[in-house]
């Protein structure tokens, strides 16, 4: 029987904490199952990029890092806005699964009350690798946000023009 873990984040982008958490994962389980969560949102601050550009950065950058991407699964799931059964909607995405994987407090206590398991990976820099400190490099003009995140994921960035994105959200130049 395949034993699986869904690792649930925003990836608004993916860096190498996240990586290092799937690489991680990948010792204890078969396969994982990262769920793109708040998948319904993007243009925002918080959320400037949407599912499927995040499905792109998700993949390349696992790709890059040489992670069997036979043992991935992507999936985005919008969000529910219901904590108690969050666990169960989205089970309704996925494969089944046994495992959970997090560090957050709250999602770590929604997996458990939901009856699954819970992996709780080491902290990688979190400091340093942060999601919401890398948009506010990209916002500010900080370009060593770069080294924060597979190259393949800067570059698909700049492809989408997501700095300009960014900054016109914001609305600044």
């Amino acid at each position: 029987m395949v034993v699986r873990g869904v690792y649930p984040g925003r990836f608004q982008p993916i860096h190498w904490g996240h990586v290092n958490v799937v690489k991680w994962a990948l010792e204890k389980v078969d396969e994982v199952v990262i769920v793109i969560g708040t998948a319904q949102e993007s243009h925002t601050l918080s959320n400037p990029f949407t599912a499927g550009e995040r499905v792109v950065m998700v993949k390349e950058a696992l790709k890059e890092a040489g992670v069997d991407m036979s043992r991935i699964y992507i999936i985005p799931v919008p969000d529910i806005l219901m904590n108690v059964v969050w666990v169960k909607y989205v089970a309704m995405y996925t494969p089944p699964f046994r495992y959970g994987i997090a560090r957050n407090p709250l999602v770590v206590r929604l997996f458990k009350e939901a009856g699954y398991e819970v992996l709780v990976p080491p902290p990688y820099n979190r400091e340093v690798y942060s999601s919401t400190k890398i948009r506010t490099m990209m916002l500010i003009g900080d370009e060593t946000w770069r080294s924060l995140v597979p190259q393949s994921v800067a570059k698909f960035i700049d492809e989408i023009k997501g700095i300009e994105r960014i900054r016109e959200i914001a609305g600044r130049d």
